[in-house]
């Protein structure tokens, strides 16, 4: 009997104590994940602000720089414009609902937030498609595509881009699931109709990605063929029989080194360009043409360099998305919340890197971003 009264005794002790220690570590936890939450919090508040705040830059340099009112540089414009209202229209309420860990905002909001979400962040990426194509056109049809290249056609363009995502974007509102009372706790984009699966994410990536690849691929393989012809002709400077391949050769060449794939217009360059090329002059000697040679190679790694960042951080940030869409869809895998929430905002951190990467390798761009920091320093 002692020894049962004894046992039962320091059970009891072992369970108060067992109480004791469960409470500091059960508030020890909750401290530990709302520290963590707090740290999400505002990481992803400090990514929403850095990209509202540097494609209103974008937007306001264009406007105000009379340099940069250039059809090319309106599709940069309208890229940024895009990406400004992923930070501001989407990135917010992403970050609400990552905190909240549930939806309280109703599903008419609810409905509006991941239409706005995919159409805008579909247009981000077309965009990207349509300044690969314009940049293409540029630089393999220089002559013929600098008429056609108008404040007109960008605008085009722009539309038939938007028109796209709204079309990718917009059926999921006829058959996303609407609860019969109450308030939806979840909001999330659902995977019921594979066939839709396929070609949202086809129509919003695959296919873009390809596009973008392929345009970019042959405005490179153009350079080089262009590199190397300039490389065995030059040698063959005959004035009476190569003057005008020598022009016609020279004019693409310079269009594509000048223009280093970055946003400025290379019709405007190849105008000034053109004016010293009409009358060439051949008495120029090999150090010249040796020193023209390596300024062009060295322009040819800058642009390898800008295509590599561009396309690295394209696929980079989107490419896990989708391919979690896509197998998500095809009932393959199941994320949990967290992996989607990580997946979603790598993607939306593409929309900080546009405006970066289209416009820190072009000097007008830096110029005009100087001007504006000016203007604010003198506010």
């Amino acid at each position: 009997m002692e020894m049962e009264r004894y046992l039962g005794e320091s059970s009891g002790l072992l369970a108060n104590s067992s109480n004791c220690t469960d409470a500091p570590s059960g508030a020890t936890l909750k401290v530990t994940m709302v520290t963590e939450k707090l740290v999400i919090v505002i990481f992803l508040g400090l990514l929403t602000l850095m990209t509202a705040v540097v494609n209103s830059a974008v937007i306001a340099a264009i406007f105000t720089t009379r340099k940069l009112h250039l059809p090319a540089n309106y599709l940069i414009c309208s890229l940024a414009v895009t990406d400004f209202m992923v930070a501001v229209l989407v990135m917010p309420l992403s970050i609400i609902y990552i905190t909240m860990e549930t939806w309280s905002l109703g599903q008419v909001v609810c409905e509006a937030w991941l239409s706005v979400d995919m159409t805008c962040c579909t247009c981000s990426i077309l965009h990207l498609c349509v300044i690969a194509l314009d940049r293409y056109w540029a630089i393999t049809k220089a002559i013929e595509y600098a008429r056609k290249r108008t404040t007109r056609r960008a605008a085009i363009m722009v539309t038939i881009v938007w028109a796209i995502s709204i079309f990718i974007s917009v059926p999921p509102l006829f058959w996303r699931h609407r609860p019969s009372a109450g308030v939806p706790n979840q909001c999330f984009i659902e995977h019921e109709h594979v066939g839709y699966t396929i070609y949202s994410t086809f129509g919003a990536f695959y296919i873009p990605m390809t596009l973008i690849l392929i345009l970019y691929y042959r405005i490179y393989s153009a350079a080089k063929t262009l590199y190397q012809k300039r490389g065995s002709s030059r040698h063959l400077s005959s004035r009476s029989t190569d003057s005008q391949n020598s022009f016609n050769h020279c004019r693409v060449v310079h269009t594509f080194c000048v223009s280093d794939l970055s946003t400025s217009d290379p019709t405007m360059e190849f105008d000034r360009f053109n004016v010293t090329i009409r009358m060439p002059s051949f008495e120029t000697d090999m150090d010249g043409s040796d020193e023209r040679n390596q300024i062009c190679t060295s322009r040819e790694r800058k642009a390898a360099r800008i295509l590599g960042l561009i396309l690295g951080a394209f696929i980079l940030c989107w490419m896990p998305f989708f391919l979690k869409e896509l197998l998500v869809g095809l009932r393959v895998v199941n994320p949990s919340p967290q992996v989607s929430d990580f997946l979603t905002w790598l993607g939306y951190v593409n929309s900080l890197i546009n405006p970066l990467l289209y416009t820190s390798f072009n000097e007008d761009f830096k110029l005009a971003f100087k001007k504006l920091m000016r203007m604010k320093e003198h506010t």
